[in-house]
């Protein structure tokens, strides 16, 4: 049986590629076009088209938040925003909410995100 392949991205050249997964230790992946290092994104990543630079950039920000596409108990990485506006939405939310900054990324509804920052109680609703 063959190793798993998990995929790794180069941010510069837009480019991503499947490769075996060598250990969490290993940063030897260089990229076959600019000899850039690649980064692990985990084995559901799905890559956006090289000309969707709007997508490019939210991965970016992602990635660096520390944010993975690693396959969950579920079958998938769970939600992930796809453009900047998303991106700029979630991050300012967690500016005022004090979440970190990769709860607000990967949490599927800014509503579901209030409620779990409230302690369970909406914020600025009256009941």
């Amino acid at each position: 049986m063959g190793h798993a392949k998990t995929s790794y991205v180069c941010l510069p050249c837009r480019a991503s590629y499947k490769q075996p997964y060598s250990g969490p230790g290993s940063f030897d992946r260089s990229c076959p076009r600019c000899a850039g290092p690649l980064i692990h994104v985990g084995s559901a990543f799905a890559a956006p088209r090289r000309r969707d630079t709007d997508a490019w950039r939210a991965l970016a920000v992602l990635l660096n938040a520390g944010v993975g596409f690693h396959k969950s108990c579920c079958g998938g990485p769970g939600y992930r925003p796809r453009t900047l506006s998303e991106v700029r939405e979630r991050m300012t939310y967690a500016r005022r909410a004090g979440i970190p900054m990769a709860a607000a990324l990967t949490g599927y509804d800014p509503d579901y995100l209030a409620i779990t920052a409230s302690g369970g109680r909406r914020r600025g609703r009256a009941r």
